[in-house]
Parts: C-alpha cells; structure tokens; sequence
C-alpha cells in the first residue's frame, strides 16, 4: 500500500462502524415498523429477524469483496473488477441513485418529525400552532437546510460530523429498550401471550409483504464498503465494522419491537390494530404506553437523530460512489475534483447534494421513490452476492472467506433477487422509476461517458492483467508469420496484448502451394518457419502455440483462422504498409475479420524493452480509442515507457480553439497513459511533415486505421506518413 494511500485512510474501527450504526439505526424502524404490524402483526419481529439472516448474508458478501478490493465505491467497485466497465456503470448509476433517494427520504423525515416536534413545544405553552409551522414550505426548508449542513459538513471532513445524531440516538433507543423491560416485569407471561395472538394474522404471505416492505430498514452495512477507501487496516476493520453495526441494528430492532408489540399496547388492543390506525406513529403511541409522556417524547427525540444520522451517511456514500465512478470517466470528470487542502470530494458532494435537492423539490410524493430505492439496494446486494461467487472462484488468495462457499452467496443472493421481485410487483411504481432511471442512464453513457471509460478501463486492464483473468476474460491473438526474423517481435507484441497467465498467443503457418508436387517443400518451409518462430518466441521467454494449415491464399485463410479461433485481436508482421500488392489483400481482410486487428512495421531485432518514447497521432473522436488504450498500456506495463500524443491541427486555428483542442488531448493523453504521457497539439497544413517531425525521437509510432465509406482503410494520410516515417509503427483498426 502506498503513503499515499494510506495517508487517506483516516476511518478506524470505531469510525467505520459508527459510518453503518448511522445508516442502518435510522429513521427506518419507527417509520416502517407499522407497515409491517399492519402487514403482519405481531410477527413483524420475525419479519426483521429474517430480513436480519438475509442481511447477515449480504454483509458477509460485501466484506469479502470489500477486503480483496479495498476501494470506495461498493458495489460498484466489485462490478467493474468482476463485470468489466459497463455493469459497473450500470449498478454504480442505481447505486447512486439510490443513496440519494434514501437522502431524500431521510431530510423529509427529519423535517416532519422536526416539524412534529416543534408543533408539540408549542402545544406545551397552551397555544395552537400556527399554519405556516406544519406547512409544506416549512418541511422544504427544514430538508434543504439539514441536507446543506451536513454538505458543508463532509467538505470539511471525512466523517463529517455526524457522530453525535449517531450515539445520541442509540443511547435514546437503549433507554426505550430498557424501560421497556422494566415495564415488562409486571406483565403475566398469559398477558404476553394474548398480545402476542394470533402472531400471523394474514400468514405467510403477510410476512413475507413486511419483509418486503421493511428490508429498506437494515440497509446501511453497504456504506462502510462505499467508503472502503478510507478505512485504516482495510482487511481487520472492513468486516468487522459491518457486522459490528448490522448486529448493534438488530440488537436494537428486535427487542424495541417485541416490547412494542406486548407492554406498548393498551388493554383491549392488539398491535395489529395500532399499526393499521397509525403506522407512521405506532412507535411513539406504544413508547407513551409504557413510559407516559416522556416515551412520546423519546421517540421524537430519536426520529429527529435517526433521520439526521442516516442523511448523514447517504450523502456520505452517494458522493464516493460519484467520486469513484468520476475518477473511472463513468461519470463527468469533474465529479473528480477534491478539495486543495482537506482532499474532500467537493464536486461529488456538491453535486449529489443538487440531485437530493432537486429531487426534494420537485417529487411532493415520495412513496414510490422510497419503494424504488428499497428495489434498488435489493438489486445491487444481489449483484453484490453474484460478484462475490465468481470472485472467490477467480481470486488466487483473498484476506477475508464467507465459510461454507457457496452456499452463503447462493441462499443470500436469491433471497435478494426475490424480495426485489416482491417489490417490482407489489410496487409497479418502483419498478418504473427504477426502470427509467437505467434508461436516462444507458442513454447518458453511451452518448458521454463511453469513450472516456472503455479506454481508461482497457488502459487499467492492461497494466494489470490480473483484472482481465478476474473478469473472466481470456485474450486470443492470432499471429501469422511468414518470416522467422520477424517472429520474436510479433510473439513478444501479442504477449502484452494476451499475458502468458490469462491469454493464449497461436502462431500461423499456411503452406501455400497448390501444386501436388511442390507441396512437400512448402511444408517443410512452413514447419522450418514455425520452428525458427518457437525457437526465437522461447529465447525472449514467450511460449506462444503453433498451426500449420494448408490454403491456396493467405489472406483469405487468416481470416478463416480467426473467425474459426474466434480471436480477440489478429496481429501482422509486414515489411511496408505502403506496398500495393500488400494492401490489395490488407484492407478486405480488415473489413473480414471480426476482431481488432495490428500491423507491426519494424526492423528485425526490433523488442519492446527498447521502446522508452512513442507517438500517437489522433485526430478527431475516432474508433480507435479502446484498442489504442489497450496497447499503450500493454507497452508500458512496467512504466518505463513515455508516451506522447500529438494533434496536428490546421495553421488558422485560433488560441481559443488550439486552447480547448490542447485541454481535450491532455484529458485523453490523462485517461489513457495517465502518469506517463504528454500532449502537443501543433498547427500547420503540411500534417504529414508535423507527424515525421515528432517521429524523429521515438522509438514507436502507433496509427489508427480510417474509415472510407463505411468501412476500414488504411487512408491516403496513414499511407502517406508511413512512408514518411522510418520508426517502428504499429497501425490499428478497431473492430466494429
């Protein structure tokens, strides 16, 4: 772990836990705990006790997870390291959305129960309220003004003040609990009994509604994965702290409502009646039952903490999981920007404090938005269980196993999948909100974030093949040779793009003869080429395999061979890109194959680690930006390798615009190379002598293939530069 890292870990124990504590012991069980009496009576502590198991489950799969990827971002996170970029968009964008709806709902709780609060101090001095007090503009302001608090909070810090709602209210929660069972003593256990019947009202399907309803509740174990990269000592702390804070929830949750539900209800009436009476009150009620006046006012107290705490807490995530998903190009860069001097995620907060602030403005109802982010989490601890299965079976070593593989992830994620299932079909509203919202996002990414995010993801994975193996990804480069002199070259070009551990590299012989006669020499000259090809892979320490087939015409057959071998990317070894006879053949076979395709022109003895400084021309938004990350990655997978990218524009362009063309190629040159690249943006009108020029001094010039009506060509302009240049040049054509 670097300094830098670890200089922004500031999270122990005790804070890490105190991150979930806020989350989950919110304002959820005195807002939900009636829905579920309703639903189910007084069975509704089985309902919690269950969802508890489920939960237990989940936040057993997330600190797995969370321990081998110590990361902000969640669940995110696990989906881009086992799903690849486009899952992880997908679950980061609901994951985010979620946060922030589960924001919403927390600011308005507060603001009401504040409200409530307010209205009763009032009564207290023989006064009626007044209008204005219970009115919407009041909880509006009262929202915004707690949720910008608690902004300028975290900007300031990491915790961002939150503790105090944290233990103040489970310290109001312990005294309710504890009167509770003090009230308890003087109940016969017959009295118990006739409070506790019938304890399933509506049977097993009014259960199973409550679970539905209430699981939204226990959620908040996730947040400490959201915020995994700031956690100290990640692999004691991580699991530690969800299951310190899921268990301290339940500890707190299944007693509160099993006093509740026998000494919080009045004589003559069951808590089933409470709770389809009152189920936004049914807590309070029940606490003035056995504590008088001062319960009343205990529940208002902890309804006010709990909401502040959770606010807390969902903004905290939303804003790691943006900072997360920014620093990836899955969202703006500029949700990146920290603060210059407390290293804050100012922009992600800010800007996830706008949404909740939007959201609060413009949803007066917010049931089916609470619904839906209820669908949501569900959704995204099921991926959660899924990436945590394939992890374990990918990942050689891990710091923290779930026991009893697989049967945690396989009982936990389908519980999961079918309370979300639950909640799509008792809710459609959810699931349309749920549904639209992914819609605006696929949208979005492929219309603004594809680009950015496909090449830094393929740029990461190829500095660090152990993600491709993660993913399940195992890279095949078909490679022909005809000349053994060019062989190591090309072998130790496709090791980079297909690693010895994940990938496989398969060297292409074609006998060529069609004449009976003559084809035992052509044999032989194919085999002495793919034995000199081994022999000098094996000298570099490659271990590439072989075939020999025998065809009328190369060209032809090599696409064969890699349509049959479904290859992720053809590699060429050919003298000149300039050469006519040459490209007769070149450009229908890159409209043939259907996979990325790189031509190396190079001397002989040309290798990789002599490569210190490389070129990459670009221009314009071409198709090319994935395969290019990939390779410039795969080149410079020790770091050595300086990687300067250049765009040529016309001699009248003016500052303003050369200004945003120099910050737009800094951006690329910043995602695809990032630590290692430079950016030159040159204007003239002779493009192909400003390219030559900037070849003078590399030692690799890497092309991108064109476009000419629809299909793949080499262009007048490639040809006209590679002749022009004398440096190894490898040309590019992406598929598709």
């Amino acid at each position: 772990m670097s300094e830098d890292t670890k200089s922004s870990r500031k999270l122990g124990l005790w804070g890490a836990t105190g991150v979930g504590v806020g989350a989950i012991v919110g304002g959820g069980i005195l807002v939900l705990a009636g829905v579920a009496f309703r639903a189910t009576g007084p069975s509704a502590v089985l309902a919690f006790a269950i969802n508890g198991f489920v939960a237990v489950l989940t936040a057993l799969s997330f600190a797995e997870m969370s321990t081998a990827f110590p990361e902000s971002g969640g669940a995110y996170v696990f989906a881009k390291k086992v799903l690849g970029v486009r899952a992880a968009f997908a679950v980061g964008w609901i994951l985010w959305f979620a946060y922030i709806v589960a924001g919403v709902l927390y600011a308005l709780g507060f603001a009401e129960y504040g409200v409530a609060t307010l209205a009763e101090i009032w009564r207290l001095t023989g006064a009626a309220p007044p209008d204005w007090l219970e009115s919407r503009r009041t909880v509006l302001a009262m929202a915004l003004l707690s949720a910008g608090a608690y902004t300028v909070s975290l900007i300031r810090k990491n915790t961002g003040g939150g503790e105090f709602a944290t233990i103040g209210k489970v310290i109001v929660f312990a005294v309710l609990i504890l009167a509770g069972i003090w009230a308890l003593r003087d109940e016969s256990v017959s009295s118990v009994q006739k409070d506790m019947t019938p304890f399933l009202p509506h049977g097993g399907a009014g259960l199973v509604a409550a679970m539905g309803f209430t699981f939204i509740a226990l959620q908040g174990f996730e947040v400490i994965a959201a915020v995994a990269g700031e956690v100290k000592d990640p692999a004691r702390n991580l699991p530690r702290a969800m299951l310190l804070s899921l268990g301290l929830g339940l500890i707190i949750y299944l007693p509160l409502l099993l006093l509740v539900s026998t000494v919080g209800t009045p004589v003559g009436s069951g808590i089933s009646a409470m709770g389809s009476a009152n189920p936004e009150t049914v807590m309070a009620i029940s606490a003035r039952n056995f504590m008088g006046p001062i319960g009343y006012w205990l529940v208002l107290i902890a309804a006010v903490l709990s909401t502040l705490s959770a606010l807390h807490a969902n903004i905290l995530a939303a804003s790691r999981v943006a900072l997360t998903m920014a620093t990836d190009r899955t969202l703006p860069r500029v949700l990146a920007q920290q603060h210059k001097t407390r290293a804050t995620p100012v922009m992600a907060i800010y800007t996830t404090a706008l949404a909740l602030a939007a959201i609060l403005m413009m949803v007066p109802d917010l049931a089916s938005a609470g619904a839906a982010a209820s669908l949501i989490f569900l959704i995204c601890f099921a991926l959660a269980h899924g990436t945590a299965f394939l992890a374990r079976l990918r990942i050689k070593t891990q710091v923290f196993k779930v026991p009893l593989f697989p049967l945690p992830h396989i009982v936990g994620g389908v519980c999961c999948a079918a309370l979300a299932i639950f909640q799509a079909v008792t809710v459609p509203a959810a699931g349309a909100i749920t549904g639209v919202w992914l819609g605006l996002g696929v949208l979005l990414y492929f219309s603004l974030f594809a680009r950015g995010a496909e090449a830094v993801d393929a740029s990461v994975q190829a500095r660090d093949p152990e993600l491709a193996r993660l993913r399940g990804f195992r890279p095949f480069v078909l490679v022909p040779v005809a000349n053994p002199e060019n062989a190591p070259a090309l072998v130790e070009l496709a090791g980079a793009l297909a690693p010895p551990e994940i990938g496989r590299v398969l060297l292409l012989s074609v006998i060529r003869s069609a004449d009976e006669s003559a084809l035992a020499d052509s044999l032989e000259r194919s085999q002495h080429v793919l034995a000199e090809a081994l022999a000098r892979a094996h000298e570099r320490g490659h271990r590439p395999e072989a075939l020999l087939t025998h065809a009328a015409a190369p060209w032809p057959e090599i696409a064969r061979v890699a349509r049959t071998y479904r290859s992720e990317s053809l590699l060429l070894g050919l003298p000149e890109l300039t050469d006519a006879h040459v490209n007769e053949h070149l450009e229908p076979l890159l409209n043939q194959v259907e996979c990325d395709v790189a031509i190396l022109r190079a001397r002989p003895g040309f290798a990789l680690k002599d490569v210190h400084r490389v070129l990459v021309p670009v221009a314009g938004r071409g198709v090319q930006h994935e395969l290019r990350a990939r390779l410039i990655g795969s080149i410079g997978r020790d770091g050595g390798a300086k990687i300067r990218f250049l765009r040529v524009m016309p001699e009248e362009t003016t500052p303003a615009v050369r200004a945003d063309a120099e910050r737009a190629l800094q951006r690329l040159a910043e995602d695809e190379a990032p630590g290692r690249s430079e950016s030159v943006v040159v204007c003239t009108h002779d493009l192909v002598e400003a390219v030559a020029k900037q070849a003078e001094d590399t030692d690799l010039v890497i092309l991108g293939a064109q476009r000419v009506g629809g299909k793949k060509a080499l262009g007048d302009i490639t040809r006209q530069i590679a002749a022009r240049i004398t440096a190894p040049t490898v040309l590019i054509s992406k598929n598709g």
